[in-house]
């Protein structure tokens, strides 16, 4: 970001030379028209010729499938599950389309961010903007990760319900269990070695990990929803929401931001896509990345909810603490919990890339080195971010408040608000009439659900009324 003028003035004056350096002079289009954020180099010391289709379908993947997945079932206790999986499929296809928008726009102008995309659009003001959405999006997202943690690995009592962790399960109640020491050995052991590496793909790999871990979650959960039907132990789960007065309705709208969240990749596509071998690649890997979560998505709905059923809580891990009635119950929980423990440690570096890089765009914007050449600058803004999520994973109360504040301010801009925008704009005119309907469309929907989100969580605080999410 900070050397992206540079870059559009290398532009001008090379512009011929593209011709000629598509198939050998790598070094000429890493410089030109790779991303300020990491441009590829090639030399003694750092060769690398660019990602690989399959590693970056691991790592926009798994920027997808982070936490949101463990709200999803109780999305369904809001809406029902028929309702519920058409809200995902519905939520899939529009973010889809916002992330075709931005690639689309992108093109024209050889824009290499999502941030510079919106300083095309709307100047240096829509560029702050977007950054600005994304620091509150992926520190509200990583505090999230870190809260999920702790509840899973120390344990957490809500509600006058206390949930004990895998520590105080499995050594009983002791000073080093507690929260605060192990989500500190937890950034320092496990955080700040993965936040150190400066490159998306150096992460393929604990990103395939990741969704591998993701995949058991889904694979016990499944199986045991499938056991206990076979038994006959499950009832028949809610295909609609239950719909008593007129605050029952606007209720169903407190699961749209948890909805949203879970399928905010927006901000790391232009950094993978800038990574890749072949760029020309990077809309049928959001496409295959976008169909392989939504899969994930719904069959993890779908049987965390028949599971659980009205039982089922903000946090679907804090109900893997308790008999589950099938055989090997105590093994089983501990499994689920410790894989998807394990899952969000893998997933944190790649929001935290996106995360450092507009906190440095935001403050520090103005500097000609990249940040990644900076190790000074580097170390002190991912220290700085670090300290910032880990106060918050220790005094935000729950996962499900950090949800609905991000999902429903910062998340919705990033993900359809800032995307429609651009279309509107049109500062190419490239747009087609249905794109500016479809773009319209997506800010009324997205504004809309959002305010009566905000109203409904703000009058069941007020009024002190229970919450039926959690």
């Amino acid at each position: 970001m900070t050397i992206q003028a540079e870059t559009h003035q290398i532009k001008k004056h090379k512009h011929p030379s593209r011709k000629h350096s598509k198939k050998k002079d790598s070094v000429t289009v890493s410089v030109n028209e790779k991303s300020p954020l990491i441009p590829k180099k090639k030399g003694a010391h750092n060769e690398f010729n660019g990602a690989s289709m399959s590693g970056a379908i691991m790592n926009l993947s798994t920027t997808i499938i982070g936490a949101g997945i463990m709200a999803l079932p109780a999305t369904m206790k809001v809406l029902g599950l028929g309702l519920g999986i058409a809200v995902i499929i519905l939520v899939a296809v529009l973010s889809e389309a916002t992330v075709r928008i931005l690639l689309k726009y992108s093109r024209p102008g050889g824009t290499d961010s999502y941030g510079g995309l919106m300083g095309d659009a709307f100047g240096e003001v829509g560029k702050k903007m977007l950054q600005a959405c994304v620091v509150i999006n992926n520190i509200g997202v990583l505090v999230i990760y870190m809260i999920i943690i702790g509840d899973v690995v120390a344990g957490s009592s809500l509600n006058g319900v206390h949930h004990p962790g895998l520590l105080e399960g499995w050594f009983g109640p002791h000073w080093w269990t507690g929260r605060i020491l192990v989500l500190l050995l937890t950034t320092l052991c496990v955080f700040v070695p993965l936040a150190s590496l400066k490159r998306m793909d150096s992460l393929s790999v604990t990103s395939g990990l990741a969704v591998a871990l993701a995949v058991v979650f889904l694979i016990i959960t499944a199986g045991i929803a499938i056991f206990k039907m076979a038994s006959g132990t499950l009832q028949m789960p809610r295909l609609l929401p239950e719909i008593t007065d007129i605050n029952s309705v606007w209720n169903l709208f407190t699961a749209v931001p948890v909805l949203v969240t879970a399928y905010i990749c927006h901000f790391n596509v232009h950094s993978i896509g800038n990574e890749l071998e072949n760029p020309s690649l990077i809309e049928p890997i959001v496409q295959i990345s976008l169909v392989l979560c939504t899969i994930v998505y719904i069959m993890t709905s779908f049987f965390g909810f028949i599971l659980f059923g009205d039982a089922t809580m903000g946090d679907i891990l804090q109900n893997f603490d308790s008999d589950l009635g099938v055989p090997f119950s105590v093994e089983l929980n501990d499994i689920v919990r410790v894989s998807y423990a394990l899952h969000l440690m893998l997933v944190f570096p790649l929001v935290f890339y996106a995360l450092r890089l507009n906190t440095d765009g935001l403050f520090f914007g103005s500097s000609e080195v990249p940040l990644e050449l900076d190790n000074k600058r580097f170390a002190i803004v991912s220290v700085g971010l670090l300290s910032v999520i880990y106060l918050g994973a220790n005094f935000i109360p729950s996962a499900w408040d950090a949800f609905q504040f991000t999902g429903a301010t910062a998340a919705v801009c990033i993900g359809f608000i800032f995307p429609a925008s651009i279309a509107i704009r049109d500062v190419y005119g490239i747009a087609t009439k249905g794109d500016k309907i479809l773009a319209v469309l997506m800010i009324c929907i997205a504004v809309f659900a959002n305010v009566v989100a905000i109203y409904s969580d703000a009058y069941a605080l007020f009024k002190k009324t229970p919450s039926t999410r959690a």
